[in-house]
């Protein structure tokens, strides 16, 4: 049977409760499937500083090195959010993009048919759009030093530092080509470039990569108008690559296009590669949602559909994730909803529904 390490990090609020279900559906898959994954369980974000008084403990990331892969749930909450605190929840998820070199972000947006009331988009509009984003993740204006508040002859102000490496930048470029050549093999590069310098040299990088990849038709997109666009005419986009901050600001957006965050699944790819994939950091987008933390309220799918994308991408196991996404999708068309979907069901339910379908879909009964 094959084996799998996964550091396993809940985290906050829904966290645990949303981890829980994914989980257990890559369990059942496995049961399916003929494989096996040992959950190494941490702690993380506030629920380490609390622990531990590190958001990142030392053992934490000593094994999501050592894994296959990492499941994370959610950091942060009221609790935790004083400006001023030696340690925050926050903090884990940049040392985490470092240390661990998950260098691209990948969110899939999918506008699902039997969600076309719960997005603010008219269903002309959106039916059809599936777009995938990448981030770039550990350059930018989150990484770049100098940092800061200063002060110079009684004058504060403070400053941020964009910068980008050619190396930082070919590499996730190189990753989107990868990717759309896998797609539509159309790819959108979002840029400044009439105002940035670093965007400048990123459009160059670009314009360098697509010799490589001749089949992919390549567009240069300024943010602004990208983020019109991408709400107005998601169906022209399929594959869009940008910088950290825009990439950031862009995939929240288009939450709007799916009909609620609780759908966004994510993973963070990092440079390490294994016998079975690209090692990465699996996470919902949602947040830890702290109003419902407890309450068996929370949406497991985007936690689901997320531990998909990692069986896909760092596990190889292609078979499960197949098993896992047809679960989500049947799940958003004819499933028990929570409330962000309109719904009025709980958590249990939705892991009943999800769990009887990757188990057994040819036992379901309609």
């Amino acid at each position: 049977m094959r084996q799998h390490t996964v550091a396993y990090l809940p985290g906050d609020g829904i966290g645990p409760e949303v981890c829980d279900v994914a989980r257990r559906c890559v369990d059942a898959a496995g049961v399916r499937f003929g494989f096996e994954v040992g959950w190494d369980e941490q702690t993380v974000g506030g629920a380490a500083i609390d622990a531990t008084g590190a958001a990142l403990p030392p053992e934490t990331l000593a094994a999501c090195r050592a894994g296959d892969a990492v499941l994370l749930g959610a950091v942060g909450g009221p609790r935790w959010d004083d400006p001023t605190a030696a340690a925050r929840p926050e903090d884990a998820l940049l040392a985490l993009r470092s240390e661990l070199e998950l260098f691209a972000n990948l969110r899939p947006v999918t506008a699902h048919p039997a969600l076309a009331a719960a997005s603010p988009l008219r269903p002309e509009v959106r039916d059809g759009a599936d777009i995938l984003i990448l981030r770039e993740l550990t350059g930018g204006l989150y990484f770049g030093r100098p940092q800061g508040l200063e002060e110079h002859d009684g004058v504060e102000s403070v400053v941020d530092t964009l910068r980008y490496t050619r190396a930082e930048i070919e590499r996730i470029v190189e990753l989107a080509f990868e990717l759309a050549e896998g797609r539509r093999g159309r790819l959108t590069s979002v840029d400044k470039a009439n105002v940035l310098a670093s965007s400048r040299l990123w459009r160059e990088v670009v314009n360098e990569v697509a010799t490589r990849h001749p089949s992919v038709t390549v567009e240069h997109a300024l943010v602004d108008s990208t983020a019109y666009l991408i709400l107005t005419q998601p169906t022209a986009y399929d594959v869009i690559v940008t910088e950290n901050l825009f990439g950031d600001i862009l995939s929240d957006e288009a939450a709007a296009i799916a009909g609620s965050l609780g759908l966004m699944a994510s993973a963070s790819l990092g440079t390490r590669v294994t016998e079975q994939g690209r090692f990465g950091m699996y996470e919902p987008v949602h947040g830890s949602a702290p109003g419902i933390a407890g309450q068996g309220a929370a949406n497991p799918l985007a936690t689901v559909a997320s531990a998909a994308m990692m069986l896909r991408l760092s596990l190889g196991e292609a078979d499960a994730a197949d098993a896992l996404e047809a679960a989500v999708d049947e799940a958003v068309a004819s499933g028990p909803r929570t409330a962000d979907l309109g719904g009025s069901d709980g958590t249990a339910a939705v892991a009943d529904f999800l769990l009887t379908r990757v188990a057994d879909p040819a036992g379901v009964t309609a």
